[in-house]
């Protein structure tokens, strides 16, 4: 549930970059931006980082606001962690597809239907689908949490079929994969990839696991986003092919400014693969948003509370802890 925004104009004497901080400051609010958004949003933003991250991020910050620029679920996300603080978004209509593709509805049904399977959702979903998963993983701690679901239960794993099968092919687990994806990482080419790497022979490539398999099976380093750009620092190779959401390169050429980043070819034979969802936020709405407070994320606090149950699992089994399966 959210509450509409009504629109705010920056003045017209006043730099849009000063008037954010100036109404950042008047609202005790904290910035928050994935690393998908433009290079200005993550220029000015507090926090930047992936979606789990930033939401734990703001649990640790003395902010009353949260304003997340990222997409949907993120935002959720933060406000199921930090149920008594404001959280908005930029722009409401930054959705994303694979937590689209993931209706909850769907994922109830399923369950019904088997009743014997866990359910291990990526973070990349909704409060709803949250909310009927026993366990959440990211990109960077999953293969460690099907490590965790014990060797005799059959997993539904949802919402990414390609991270899923990545996962079965590094764990050796057997999976049910929801057939899910993200439209970023969907549409990368294999022909073109392999075409740029004639040209570019030296060069690494770097891909995310949402990435098709066809994708991955050619990489020199498949990992989550921050292991792209830890990886893409540390290298000594001079050259890098980068396969996911392009906003990441702004990141990796600050931290290698040396090195010559490329965004992966897309089907369309273009280096022009960015999230639609994701650039929906701008510095002008980001203003408004301030202003208005909205529009804001709210949810029941019974799907909160047991949307919060799945992740605090995976926080446990990141930190090594045990945890009670027995919960419902």
């Amino acid at each position: 549930m959210v509450r509409m925004q009504v629109n705010q104009s920056v003045p017209l004497n006043e730099d849009v970059f000063d008037a954010i901080e100036r109404v950042k400051n008047e609202k005790n609010a904290v910035i928050l931006a994935h690393y998908y958004q433009d290079p200005d949003i993550q220029d000015l933003a507090d926090h930047l980082g992936d979606s789990l991250k930033l939401a734990q991020l703001a649990q640790k910050s003395q902010a009353d606001v949260i304003l997340f620029c990222g997409v949907h679920f993120m935002a959720e996300t933060a406000k199921i962690l930090n149920p008594t603080r404001t959280v908005i978004i930029p722009d409401l209509n930054a959705g994303c597809s694979l937590a689209d593709s993931c209706p909850a509805p769907m994922l109830k049904a399923y369950k019904a239907q088997h009743p014997d399977h866990m359910v291990v959702s990526y973070i990349n979903c909704s409060a709803g689908v949250k909310a009927l998963s026993d366990v959440i993983c990211t990109s960077s701690n999953a293969e460690k949490i099907i490590g965790a679901i014990p060797e005799d239960k059959k997993i539904l794993f949802t919402p990414d079929q390609h991270l899923g099968r990545y996962l079965m092919e590094k764990t050796g687990r057997d999976m049910k994969l929801w057939q899910g994806s993200c439209i970023v990482h969907e549409i990368f080419s294999e022909r073109e990839i392999l075409a740029l790497k004639q040209k570019h022979p030296q060069a690494d490539l770097i891909a995310h696991p949402e990435c098709a398999q066809a994708i991955l099976k050619h990489a020199d380093h498949v990992g989550s986003t921050t292991s792209l750009l830890q990886y893409a620092a540390v290298t000594d190779t001079q050259e890098l092919i980068v396969a996911t959401e392009e906003g990441i390169l702004h990141q990796m050429q600050k931290g290698a400014p040396n090195k010559t980043f490329i965004q992966a070819p897309t089907q369309e034979g273009c280096a022009c693969n960015v999230c639609p969802h994701m650039r929906l936020n701008t510095l002008e709405k980001i203003y408004q948003a301030l202003v208005t407070l909205e529009p804001a994320i709210e949810m029941e606090e019974t799907l909160r509370l047991r949307a919060a149950l799945p992740l605090e699992r995976m926080l446990q089994i990141t930190a090594g802890e045990d945890v009670d399966w027995s919960t419902p």
